[in-house]
């Protein structure tokens, strides 16, 4: 038998097989994120006498490893990380344990480790190992998944969810248990059982608004866009009202990058992360925080079609997965400033400021390249 070397075509096909308008799109939007970022800030740091360029600088530093952090996971076939999934979660969980035990405060919550200057919050990374997890799971699944399947699956996701809600990070938590029920339909889980789940769900989360479980300020946030005639002295309605104002101050065409007066003085509380939205809307206007959001959808529509060519169930799970993390966290994050959606700690993915968070969404998007350029 005589055999052929690989030509050029074969040798560079995975190149050709990558998706440059998702790698292009990423890029964009979080170099927007940079921009926003630098304008959120630059007045304020101007009046306690600091350098206004510290956030652009290391927001300009987190998106480039992000890109970096992209790339290696998009080189990296993603099948060889199922052996390795439950090794990742167990690391995952350790890391959520240590937080409360060399873990740094800051603003009533304890979910940082703190490398001089730098914070690392294990709780973003805990969506992806969760993501892993379920992916591997219901991928050897190839019966279809039993009830004593769901059962372990619930206490799989549920001892990472429930770490991080004493944290407490209830957005995150959110956000977990939200993947966790789209992977375990994308997975083949009948309609009733997913209804029971769901039902379920719903009355947990009675039970601890009621129970008194949940603290009253994330009460006050959760709730606070169902009150906004209430008054401003409200708990959770001044971030809300703030803004909003701002958002509507910035019309059609918005102020111009740079003369939002909401944003320059500092009316909005963390305008930079949970807030970043106010910030494109009131500077970009209608037609540029549509532009955004159209690019954010964009790049969830390029994540969800991974999912539909990708060959196997491991990566099909995989997609779906990062398709409700980026998804649900720029509907969440974009509509609580709206006053549509409860107030939650969740950052608009690729455009609000922190290391973990723009590492942990170029990392996501970095697994559906390798999903999709691996289709064939």
């Amino acid at each position: 038998m005589v055999t052929m070397a690989p030509g050029p075509s074969t040798k560079h096909h995975w190149v050709f097989s990558v998706d440059f308008l998702l790698v292009a799109t990423t890029i964009l939007v979080a170099t927007v994120g940079v921009v926003m970022v630098y304008t959120a800030t630059r007045w304020n740091l101007i009046a306690q006498g600091l350098s206004p360029h510290y956030f652009l600088y290391r927001q300009a530093a987190y998106v480039a490893l992000g890109v970096g952090a992209m790339v290696v996971t998009a080189l990296f076939d993603y099948r060889k990380l199922e052996p390795f999934a439950m090794a990742i979660y167990g690391l995952i969980i350790l890391s959520l344990v240590g937080v409360f035990v060399v873990g740094s405060h800051a603003l009533g919550s304890q979910r940082w480790y703190s490398f001089g200057p730098l914070q690392l919050q294990p709780s973003e990374f805990a969506v992806l190992g969760l993501i892993l997890a379920v992916a591997t799971y219901c991928s050897r699944r190839t019966e279809g998944l039993t009830w004593r399947d769901v059962s372990r699956l619930l206490i799989l996701a549920g001892v990472p969810i429930v770490l991080v809600m004493i944290q407490p990070d209830l957005g995150t938590a959110i956000i977990m248990v939200i993947v966790l029920f789209v992977m375990l339909a994308v997975a083949g889980l009948p309609g009733r059982v997913l209804f029971i789940l769901v039902a379920s769900g719903v009355v947990v989360i009675v039970v601890a608004l009621v129970g008194g479980f949940l603290h009253h300020y994330q009460i006050a946030r959760l709730t606070s866009f169902l009150h906004q005639g209430g008054g401003i002295q409200q708990p959770g309605i001044y971030n809300l009202v703030q803004a909003k104002d701002a958002i509507g101050s910035g019309g059609i065409w918005g102020t111009g990058l740079g003369r939002g007066v909401q944003t320059n003085l500092g009316y909005v509380p963390e305008q930079q992360t949970d807030f970043i939205f106010t910030a494109v809307g009131e500077q970009l206007g209608f037609v540029g925080a549509s532009i955004v959001l159209g690019l954010l959808g964009f790049i969830t529509w390029r994540i969800l079609r991974a999912a539909q060519v990708a060959r196997d169930p491991f990566g099909r799970l995989l997609c779906a997965g990062v398709f409700t993390f980026v998804g649900f966290s720029v509907f969440q994050n974009a509509g609580m400033t709206m006053g549509i959606m409860p107030i939650t700690g969740i950052p608009l993915p690729f455009v609000s400021y922190g290391g973990t968070a723009v590492l942990c969404f170029f990392l996501a998007v970095g697994l559906a390249l390798s999903v999709y350029a691996r289709r064939h």
